[in-house]
């Protein structure tokens, strides 16, 4: 079964293309209810619609940005007719409209743009300032609202419960059983009156309602949580002006004229214009096509909703948002193409594909043998040709047999199992703070035998302060406020002044007041840990920032690890300054801040002393920077690069950043559970090391290794050396990238990656599981991922994999146990048919079996939380069957109990509990089918642990699986002792209850005997 599964349905966690999504379905034979078995599927059609839209939407763009390029050169003396303002905006106060603006953006139509005014126009006739930003009066808002639109995409509506109904319904057996019931009420009728001669046709049709109801009722709340999930993923704040203030927002809360600031990494919220920035470079891959970066600034100052940034910063204004937009037309029509199915939902649909062909052979032959009986003993009368009613009820009673093992037998319920596994997990886990992104990473994490983790923010809080610095050549501790105010009387005036310079210009972040009127520091925490140690020095952000002009601003990048600025001083003199790694920069220095304050050249000695530094820094898990500047005497053009070398070396500060509590704990439970976790950094060796000896993940036999020595290796010496790797620091996104295709392709290994730069991307595509960081990732990061962390934490990841874990193991628990009914109910219905015939199991008795092992099934075993067991046991890996040997065991093994019990009834059921009189037969069919249902109940409590004995652990703590129990014995006497009629029973006196109850329970030592079989 294994083999056949992986070679027709077999796809891969992401990324399958829509060949290998469309053969699975087409391998898909036997279906009840398509509209229920691919509810949780891709919508194939929907997405060839999707991108033959999206195809003729990036063409149209690109002619139109092509068409008014080549057209501006040509019609600079070309008057533009005169632009009238709608009454409707004109009343409300502004001077353009929403579709002026989205011609104007979209069209990247810089003619029509100048004669609005330029960009600086448009900001006057939106009423807004690029300094302050939109006011937040409500009423001007909605007014702003009413004629510019909302930042909102079109979405689906959501179904009602009675659609779900409407959808249980489509089940083709349940369509076939209930023509069977209007046959059975007709001819009943007919026959005995009523409501005797109802009573068959009745019993099916409250069976068949109330299965529908149940499944219904499943499905509704599955699709309640997904929509939660779905509302958790679009959440996404910028930063924005409004009132004077920066302030985190929604984009969904954005409106034309709201000043929106934009750094690396950032998905453009809506359509907009350039304010002001630097080095802008913008991918519009997503809606061009154009694999090449735009740069945007002054001369093409268009920004489309949708793209990204992918280097520099700026400011800028709102324009158009929502559905006017490009971006918003595409998302309507992507968004019904619907997520990818997962792993073992299609491997799930293989395995109920070929038990179903099983079962519509087995209900076929079952039928015919039924058939056959009634036949044969009317030839023998010689009353072949004659047919009473209750001959024809019986008949039908036949094929209405037949159709319930197929209803039976076709485990339509183990596809959407793993769904309701995964809408149950993701759920949880967003109460422990992981939002997964794309369902198949919570089954694939589950498998997970490596994880790449970053080490700031992720295995350290990423709460950073400055506690050490080397200042013009003196080490100094400043932790304290009183030592950060001596250094101050330490250095000579002139360094200072250089330093805090350097601090408050060469830097992403921005020290404001906020609405509180308290100061505040916006940025990364190694950027807010230096201003304050700027600010704790006594500089003041605002009067270093208007003291000098900055001419060229060049952002963090993780490949140079390094920013640098160039200022206009106000003499007119140019200077640049640079930041970053410290053995970066220090190479790039040949001179150095002495401690008198003069430049002195940077010799063999000073350089030493400086890297003694560096290292004793790393030494104590301090984050190191050094910070250096250069007079550009001969002149700059903002055009080039800020120069490479050159620099004289200010000082180094070693920023710290303590490990979070219980990433030690995390780490010892990882590598019990047979993960191996790797620190991938861009630090120092010396710092990452430290950490990672803190964090428990560099041992004695482990490696730690620096990204440009990685590099350097050849494949061979990869080969050898990956496996040993813990620690690899100065490493580049490259680098990254590199070990996690080793590790996935070379050593077969399941890769989850932690990422949060834009320069993550890649590595986050190519693991398995991708993690952005919620708090500190960028858009373009989480975009990549498959589950956000949204507190940073290692912890969090860890609970991933339990959670993963808890998935494909609940999964495996919930396929045994209904593989064990359906073997049961096959093999008992079919046999009796041969040997007696007639079936012991009726229509209606199957219908309820079906609902126990179905619906019920999943919620009680595809729901179990998660337990700490889970993590001392190996994973499972990428070659691991599902279906394992211990399952067919334990499946094996039960069936076979299950089957001598009921067929020793069948035989001696009689004598062996003393049944007499004309009620004998019905009294033992009703005996069977009590000791059947409760074998069931019983081997689903076993269920619960496949391998250990102890199954009773836990279990009130689970109250889902402790209600689907109790309802389960609880209907089960309503249907014996008081729907007889309907159900084909009879009552039972409290010894045949008994009896019942035994049978079931004595399923659990043999399940607890058949465990300890070793496998």
């Amino acid at each position: 079964m294994e083999s056949y599964l992986n070679e027709n349905f077999e796809v891969k966690p992401k990324g399958s293309s829509e060949e290998v999504l469309q053969r699975w379905r087409e391998f898909c034979g036997v279906v009840k209810n398509p509209k229920r078995r691919f509810r949780f599927t891709a919508n194939l059609s929907k997405r060839s619609e999707a991108a033959a839209m999206r195809r003729s939407n990036q063409e149209k763009l690109r002619v139109a940005v092509l068409v008014s390029k080549a057209a501006f050169q040509f019609i600079q003396g070309v008057t533009l007719s005169e632009y009238t303002v709608p009454e409707e905006a004109q009343a409300a106060g502004f001077q353009i409209c929403a579709e002026e603006l989205s011609s104007i953006v979209e069209g990247h139509d810089l003619k029509k743009l100048t004669s609005h005014g330029g960009v600086n126009g448009v900001v006057e006739k939106l009423k807004t300032s690029t300094a302050d930003g939109l006011t937040s009066d409500a009423n001007l808002l909605c007014k702003r609202q009413e004629i510019y639109g909302i930042n909102k995409f079109a979405e689906s509506e959501a179904r009602s419960f009675w659609v779900f109904i409407w959808e249980a319904l489509h089940d083709m057996t349940l369509m076939i059983l209930g023509i069977c019931a209007f046959v059975s009420l007709i001819v009943g009728i007919a026959m005995e009156g009523w409501p005797k001669g109802a009573h068959d046709g009745l019993g099916i049709v409250a069976s068949i309602l109330l299965v529908v109801f149940v499944t219904a009722t499943s499905d509704y709340r599955q699709s309640l949580q997904f929509k939660d999930l779905d509302k958790e993923k679009k959440k996404i704040a910028i930063q924005v002006t409004r009132d004077g203030y920066r302030q985190k927002m929604s984009i969904y809360d954005l409106l034309p004229g709201d000043i929106v600031h934009l750094a690396i990494g950032d998905q453009v919220p809506a359509d907009g214009l350039f304010v002001s920035g630097f080095s802008l470079l913008i991918d519009e891959s997503s809606l061009t096509g154009e694999s090449e970066p735009i740069m945007v600034g002054a001369e093409n100052p268009f920004l489309l909703s949708g793209t990204k940034v992918q280097n520099g910063s700026c400011k800028m204004v709102v324009t158009t948002v929502g559905m006017r937009t490009q971006w918003g037309k595409l998302m309507a029509t992507l968004i019904e193409g619907g997520d990818d199915e997962t792993p073992l939902q299609v491997k799930l649909n293989g395995v109920a594909t070929i038990i179903g062909k099983i079962g519509l052979f087995f209900a076929i032959v079952t039928f015919a043998v039924l058939v056959y009986g009634l036949f044969a003993q009317k030839w023998k009368e010689g009353s072949h040709w004659h047919w009473s009613g209750e001959e024809a009820l019986e008949l039908l009673e036949y094929f209405a047999v037949a159709v319930t093992i197929v209803v039976v037998a076709v485990p339509e319920g183990l596809p959407l199992a793993v769904t309701l596994s995964l809408a149950f997990a993701m759920k949880k886990m967003m109460n422990d703070k992981a939002l997964v992104r794309h369902l198949a990473a919570c089954e694939t994490m589950g498998s997970a035998t490596s994880i790449c983790s970053d080490k700031t923010g992720t295995l350290t809080t990423n709460h950073m302060t400055v506690v050490k610095s080397c200042i013009c050549m003196n080490v100094k501790e400043v932790s304290r406020p009183a030592q950060a105010s001596s250094l101050c009387s330490e250095i000579p005036y002139s360094a200072l002044k250089l330093l805090l310079q350097s601090i408050f210009n060469n830097t992403g972040g921005e020290v404001v007041i906020n609405k509180e009127g308290e100061r505040e520091i916006l940025g990364t925490p190694t950027e807010t840990a230096i201003l304050e140690f700027g600010l704790s020095l006594g500089g003041d952000f605002q009067v270093e920032r208007q003291a000098s002009k900055v001419i060229k601003v060049e952002p963090f990048n993780s490949t140079k690890k390094r920013m640098g600025v160039v200022l206009e001083l106000p003499d007119g003199g140019l200077r640049a300054h640079c930041k970053g790694a410290s053995e970066i920069i220090l190479a790039a220095c040949d001179k150095v801040i002495n401690s008198n304050g003069e430049v002195v050249p940077l010799d063999q000695g000073l350089v030493n002393h400086l890297k003694f530094t560096i290292d004793q820094f790393a030494s104590e898990a301090l984050r190191t920077l050094c910070l250096a500047y250069m007079e550009l005497e001969n002149g700059f053009s903002p055009d080039n690069p800020i120069p490479a070398t050159g620099y004289t070396c200010i000082g180094i500060v070693g920023i710290k950043d303590p490990v979070r509590p219980g990433v030690k704990e995390s780490v010892a439970s990882c590598r019990s559970a047979g993960i191996t976790v790797r620190m991938v950094t861009g630090d120092n060796i010396n710092t990452a090391k430290a950490i990672a000896r803190e964090c428990g993940i560099l041992t004695d036999d482990g490696i730690a290794i620096e990204g440009p020595d990685f590099r350097e290796k050849k494949l061979e010496e990869l080969d050898e050396l990956i496996p040993k790797i813990q620690v690899m620091a100065r490493s580049s996104p490259l680098d990254k990238h590199t070990l996690v295709k080793h590790l996935r392709t070379t050593f077969n290994e399941v890769v989850a990656v932690t990422g949060d730069g834009t320069n993550d991307a890649p590595a986050l595509h190519e693991a398995d599981i991708g993690l952005a960081m919620g708090i500190a990732g960028t858009e373009v990061a989480k975009e990549s991922a498959d589950v956000i962390i949204l507190d940073d934490n290692f912890s969090t990841i860890v609970t991933v994999a339990k959670w993963g874990r808890s998935v494909y193991i609940n999964i495996q628990k919930f396929v045994q146990f209904q593989l064990t009914v359906n073997l049961v109910a096959l093999i008992v219905n079919f046999s009796s048919a041969c040997l007696t015939g007639s079936a012991p199991l009726t229509a209606v008795q199957l219908l309820w079996v079906n609902m126990i092992m179905d619906t019920l099934g999943a919620l009680a075993l595809a729901t179990e939380p998660p337990t700490d067991e889970l993590m001392k046991r190996s994973p499972v890996g990428r070659q691991g069957n599902f279906i394992s040997n211990v399952m067919w065991r334990n499946i094996l093994g039960q069936s076979s109990y299950q089957l001598l019990v009921i067929w020793f009834l069948q035989a001696r059921g009689k004598e062996f509990l003393g049944l007499e009189g004309p009620n004998s037969d019905l009294t033992l069919n009703t005996v069977i089918f009590n000791s059947f249902v409760f074998c069931q109940i019983f081997n689903e409590i076993s269920s619960r642990n496949m391998e250990k004995i102890n199954v009773f652990k836990g279990i009130l703590e689970n109250y889902v699986f402790a209600a689907v129990i109790t309802c389960t014995v609880v209907f089960q006497f309503i249907i014996i002792e008081y729907l007889g009629t309907f159900a084909n029973t009879t009552p039972l006196n409290f010894s045949q209850w008994l009896f019942s109850i035994r049978i079931g329970f004595v399923g659990m030592p043999v399940a607890a005997v058949l465990k300890m079989i070793p496998v």
